[in-house]
């Protein structure tokens, strides 16, 4: 595998190795000891959770806080445009966002680890999306971003298409009400 640093350093696209011949492909998408390494961290995934979404459907800006959840993210089928959002009070990046194309034909995974909020949008007819975490869905402690806070300027592919979002990401909080990690 090959782990390539982003604009937010601790934010890494994992590529792996792909062996395909005209039969199709076989690649390693998980590997704990080998992005451990990457990473200088140990993980522990204890869910693993599938989505699927229509073209131009935008989930996230999302976040727990307590129970913060690392991410390691891909997808399957189709193609979506991941963004993570750092708000670590702490962190040089505070603020900042990164976004990476992942599909089925790149097979790029995201790790985008506790402390950050998480957001996709659909780029193909269809996705299918993947994600392993480091901790378990808290719907108590789950918060949301506006994905289109001016503050934090993310520059979403929508092609002047309005995204679909769920009423739930449409009343997300501005960048300046949200709560932070420390």
């Amino acid at each position: 595998m090959n782990v390539r640093p982003t604009a937010i350093p601790d934010v890494v696209v994992v590529e792996p190795k792909v062996f395909g011949d005209a039969r199709g492909f076989f690649f390693e998408s998980f590997n704990r000891k080998e992005l451990e390494a990457a990473l200088g961290r140990p993980l522990d995934f204890v869910q693993d959770n599938h989505s699927r979404s229509a073209k131009n459907v935008l989930r996230g800006l999302h976040y727990q806080l307590p129970n913060p959840q690392g991410k390691l993210v891909r997808v399957v089928r189709g193609a979506v445009f991941d963004v993570a959002v750092d708000l670590r009070r702490s962190s040089p990046t505070f603020q900042r966002w990164i976004g990476e194309v992942l599909s089925a034909d790149n097979k790029r995974q995201l790790w985008i680890p506790e402390g950050f909020a998480h957001g996709f949008l659909v780029l193909s007819d269809e996705a299918e999306f993947l994600y392993k975490t480091t901790d378990y869905w808290h719907p108590e402690h789950e918060r949301t971003i506006r994905w289109n806070d001016p503050a934090l300027g993310i520059e979403w592919p929508t092609d002047g298409i309005a995204p679909i979002v769920s009423g739930k990401d449409a009343a997300g909080t501005s960048v300046a009400d949200a709560a932070f990690f420390p």
